[in-house]
């Protein structure tokens, strides 16, 4: 049996959005050493960063702790296809 990696994408939506509200996807910004150093949030799908598992965690969690109105968002990881 072999272990495949999947891979992921970050999206956020407002907690009580309308439909108008798009939901909005994480691109990961890294240093020139490939060093995790935050994510920005673009409506583009196809221009998000895709991920391990364990680095949608941690943009995740960067998001919680850096994102002043996180707190307005619901931030999911979901399987990129």
């Amino acid at each position: 049996m072999t272990d495949i990696e999947q891979c992921y994408i970050v999206q956020q939506r407002k907690v009580n959005g309308t439909e108008k509200d798009l939901p909005v996807y994480a691109k990961a910004m890294r240093s020139k050493e490939g060093v995790f150093e935050g994510v920005s949030f673009i409506r583009n799908r196809e221009k998000a960063s895709v991920m391990t598992l364990a680095e949608a965690q941690q943009a995740v969690a960067w998001a919680r702790k850096k994102k002043p109105l996180a707190g307005l968002y619901e931030t999911t990881i979901l399987p990129e296809k």
